[in-house]
């Protein structure tokens, strides 16, 4: 773990891993559930591929410390907890992620549930080169905040959290954006410790990330 500042001077926490002959970094963005071992395990499948991650601890702003299971009660506190965030005060917390780690390469974000939304918001107004976010909730009540730099969008088709409708829409807005919908798939399906975990789905979307962030120059 390291400590981050932000620009209003707020410190938070965030789990870095710095490999050796790191020539691009990554921004993780948590889900609901706090930088708890799903996300710090997703933060190592990244430095594992040879990025520099950071995965900032957002929730600090409310709560530090902030590790949730998925159980049911971990979605209600999750759910509590980002309804106090402020989105704003949150980029400041990914301004300061990046800035932690754009000494090593070009910088790419990726963010789960919560954390879709955040990359969504951080491609156009944050200096990432590529973002991509999966089953981020707010993308749609955000559609107007169009992306300055190349992203990408996972979705399950089971999602009973994001309409299919509302998907759709941001997908033809948005021509360049590039958006997958995964039939089989529900609400966290990358999560291999939930419920609705969906391994032949996330591996396609992990590969189709790591091609996309490479296309676009992040690693």
């Amino acid at each position: 773990m390291t400590t981050l500042t932000a620009s209003d001077g707020h410190t938070l926490d965030a789990y870095e891993v710095h490999p050796d002959g790191a020539t691009a970094s990554m921004v993780v963005i948590q889900e609901i559930f706090g930088v708890n071992e799903h996300i710090r395990s997703v933060a190592d499948g990244y430095a594992a591929q040879g990025y520099h991650v950071i995965a900032p601890a957002t929730f600090d702003r409310v709560e530090r410390g902030v590790e949730l299971d998925y159980s049911a009660e971990g979605v209600d506190a999750g759910r509590t907890l980002a309804g106090q965030l402020d989105m704003e005060q949150s980029m400041l917390d990914v301004a300061a992620a990046i800035e932690h780690v754009a000494s090593t390469g070009r910088v790419g974000i990726v963010g789960y549930c919560y954390g879709g939304s955040v990359a969504w918001l951080a491609a156009g107004a944050a200096p990432v080169a590529a973002a991509v976010g999966y089953y981020g909730g707010a993308i749609h009540a955000n559609r107007d905040k169009a992306p300055a730099v190349p992203v990408m969008l996972h979705f399950g088709a089971l999602d009973a959290h994001i309409p299919l409708d509302g998907v759709r829409e941001v997908d033809a807005m948005y021509p360049d954006v590039e958006v997958h919908v995964y039939g089989d798939a529900d609400h966290g399906f990358n999560c291999d410790v939930r419920a609705s975990s969906h391994p032949e789905s996330a591996a396609i979307a992990l590969e189709r990330t790591l091609a996309f962030f490479r296309q676009h120059g992040v690693g």
